[in-house]
């Protein structure tokens, strides 16, 4: 088919190269802007346009896909089908109607779940057990489209936002390119989304990485591994920013002593410890009290330092039991 591909982050690149190998004709890939970014300010091409210009496809970045020189341009293509995965702009009725077979978009999620921009985040973040991919055919409404074909991926236990995002963005080129062809054939029957089963995935803020003790040790893994690589979640230390890149529940109630490694190890629930109080200090790890159980802490970036397992981190900072972690009105 001749395709007309939009994406712009890392996601995307692996269903372009997907499409490329298997013969698909790419007239041309539709990304967003170049923009600044790092301290240095540097101006850096999208890793889809990096992608594209390796493959010597042409590449149009408009800053806005519905002004009409855009919609012109687009047009000119002649494209069978658009191809979209995490492009970043909306199309409109006019761009959506274009190409014989429309829009079909790679969302990375099990639709009607988790519409919007963090599927894969919300889906740590809220402790599922299984997500995947969806083929749908796109809309005017936000992610509400017929779904044209599905494939579920299963959620390590210790899986964070960016393992998950791998296997999605695997999960994803497979299929679109199994599902263009039936496409071409009409040899598919669109499933609608039943509205009522949606939730909306909203986009990820600053604010959510401040790390409120008072939750459950179960329930700050998940945002913890969730957040990882955007925009991280942080505490306050001794005054300073401190963030946490991994840990484990090592304790929570029901849990048997087969089960925690707080427990496993001797240690016990204290009744009057406060959320935010280190209960212990190994030499690789220290165990903070929640509301419900306590966190392993093993791997910490300090305020204007670098990552570090707890065990290097200890060499530098004497943590002790009883002191306090507090939430921070900052962030990274």
């Amino acid at each position: 088919m001749k395709i007309v591909f939009m994406g712009t982050p890392d996601f995307a690149v692996g269903a372009l190269e997907a499409l490329i190998e298997a013969g698909h004709q790419i007239a041309a890939v539709v990304t967003q802007p170049d923009k600044p970014k790092g301290r240095g300010k540097e101006v850096q091409m999208t890793p889809v346009k990096v992608c594209a210009l390796a493959h010597d496809i042409p590449v149009f970045q408009p800053v806005k896909i519905k002004e009409f020189e855009a919609v012109q341009k687009l047009r000119e293509y002649a494209a069978d089908i658009f191809v979209v995965a995490a492009f970043g702009q909306i199309l409109s009725e006019e761009i959506l109607e274009m190409p014989k077979f429309g829009c079909v978009n790679i969302h990375a999620s099990l639709l009607p779940k988790y519409r919007g921009a963090g599927p894969i985040q919300w889906a740590i973040i809220n402790g599922e057990k299984i997500t995947g991919v969806t083929i749908m055919q796109m809309e005017k409404g936000l992610d509400t489209g017929d779904m044209l074909f599905q494939t579920e991926v299963d959620i390590a236990p210790r899986e964070t936002a960016d393992t998950l995002h791998d296997k999605l963005k695997e999960a994803g080129a497979r299929l679109i390119v199994e599902a263009l062809p039936q496409i071409e054939a009409g040899a598919v029957v669109p499933v609608k989304q039943k509205d009522e089963e949606s939730c909306y995935a909203r986009m990820l803020t600053k604010s959510m990485g401040k790390i409120d003790w008072s939750q459950s040790a179960k329930k700050l893994d998940c945002l913890i591994r969730g957040l990882i690589s955007w925009p991280g979640a942080s505490t306050v230390y001794r005054g300073k920013i401190l963030k946490i890149w991994e840990e484990e529940v090592a304790a929570e109630k029901g849990m048997t002593e087969g089960e925690g490694s707080f427990l496993q190890s001797g240690g016990e629930f204290s009744k009057n410890a406060a959320p935010g109080t280190v209960v212990r200090v190994d030499k690789d790890a220290f165990y903070v009290q929640t509301g419900d159980g306590i966190l392993k802490i093993l791997s910490v970036q300090p305020e204007g330092k670098k990552r570090m397992p707890v065990k290097d981190f200890l060499l530098g900072y004497q943590v002790h039991a009883g002191d306090s972690m507090e939430m921070t009105e900052k962030n990274f």
